[in-house]
């Protein structure tokens, strides 16, 4: 029997939850990853050694289910409307599981009063987190996404030119990989870190016309950027199954990263810290993309295929503002960006603690890693 706690990871088969669970079966910890159906991603990490549990995070039997025997969580909340509900389910059951300690996946942009509806949930639930009694709680809180950058890779490919909404916004966008590291290494030894955030970026800041540089290297051709308006992205992303309040969260973020937001306090040294190795640059994760996705190699197929996509998203219906706002504001836009937010500019210093110490925790010895 291992004497190293059993760790339990949520989205074990989205786009951190997967490295976070691979990063700490490598470092020999028991890793019981939760999925939300059994499929070649699941069987993939049982292949590796995980436990995996198939259940939903808004379920309180499957969240107890989970959640039973483990020591340490990972929370990572889905995109859904849901997703404060089902934050606060999760807290209760790790208190009465009575967990060392939850490593939550939280946002930059976190405020109470931002225009995106998932933003305040998220604010929300870092409050639960911090607000249980005998858990401790860690905060990542990374800011736009380095695959945010790569959904449009294979048209890139064909046509030679970068086509996204994101105007001049600096941004040191981080990888999962990197976001994973960072989650493992709390996990890993939380002690040091109990009520701290940790805010992972990619090594530099760079704009869209930067990654359009970096792209042309990748490719070995020139790479033309086009600032686009966000409908069109919208109704792209709409054609290939991006959902109505997804895309509606997408807005106020692609408005945030064109106001700089990402850029405040970026690029910091917590890869670095953390794990001890540099953060990935983008030109390293765009050339991993590269490997995996369909219709990034030129010629005929490829060409075809992007064409496809095009009369795809011509043809898709762009987002409906209206109804968003009548579901889930009000049916007015109220709030702000976190850039034009008072209250979020005083709480983003780079080395604020979100919640006291816990003495029960805080003298845990560290394991071997």
């Amino acid at each position: 029997m291992s004497a190293l706690p059993t760790i339990l990871v949520t989205a074990a088969a989205g786009k951190t939850g997967r490295h976070t669970a691979l990063s700490l079966l490598s470092r020999g910890f028991p890793v019981r990853a939760m999925v939300h159906r059994d499929d070649a991603r699941s069987a993939a990490l049982r292949q590796r050694g995980a436990e995996v549990v198939v259940g939903n995070v808004s379920d309180v039997n499957d969240v107890r289910a989970a959640l039973h025997g483990v020591q340490r969580a990972y929370w990572a909340a889905p995109g859904v409307p849901s997703a404060l509900e089902a934050a606060t389910l999760f807290a209760a059951i790790a208190e009465e599981e009575r967990l060392e300690v939850v490593v939550a996946m939280s946002q930059w942009l976190a405020d109470p009063g931002h225009l995106s509806a998932q933003t305040r949930a998220t604010w929300l639930a870092d409050r639960v987190f911090d607000w249980m009694p005998s858990v401790g709680a860690i905060t990542v809180n990374p800011g736009f996404f380095a695959e945010n950058y790569t959904y449009t890779l294979d048209t890139v490919a064909q046509f030679g030119v970068l086509t996204v909404p994101f105007g001049d916004g600096l941004n040191a966008p981080p990888s999962n990989e990197d976001i994973a590291a960072v989650a493992s290494a709390l996990l890993a030894d939380p002690g040091p870190h109990l009520g701290l955030s940790y805010r992972p970026t990619g090594p530099e800041l760079i704009s869209p016309s930067d990654y359009a540089e970096i792209l042309g290297r990748v490719f070995g051709r020139t790479i033309r950027y086009v600032d686009i308006p966000f409908t069109l992205l919208a109704k792209s992303a709409r054609s290939i199954g991006f959902d109505e309040y997804t895309l509606n969260q997408l807005h106020w973020y692609i408005d945030e990263l064109k106001r700089g937001t990402f850029a405040v306090h970026a690029p910091t040294d917590v890869v670095q810290r953390l794990t001890g190795r540099p953060p990935e640059d983008m030109e390293t994760i765009a050339r991993r993309y590269l490997t995996t996705m369909p219709g990034t190699k030129r010629g005929p197929s490829g060409m075809a295929r992007a064409m496809r996509l095009l009369a795809r998203s011509i043809v898709a219906p762009a987002p409906n503002r209206k109804q968003y706002l009548r579901t889930f504001q009000d049916g007015a836009a109220i709030g702000t960006l976190s850039i034009d937010s008072e209250q979020w500019q005083a709480t983003h210093d780079p080395s604020r603690a979100l919640n006291a110490q816990r003495p029960r925790i805080s003298a845990m010895p560290a394991v071997a890693r």
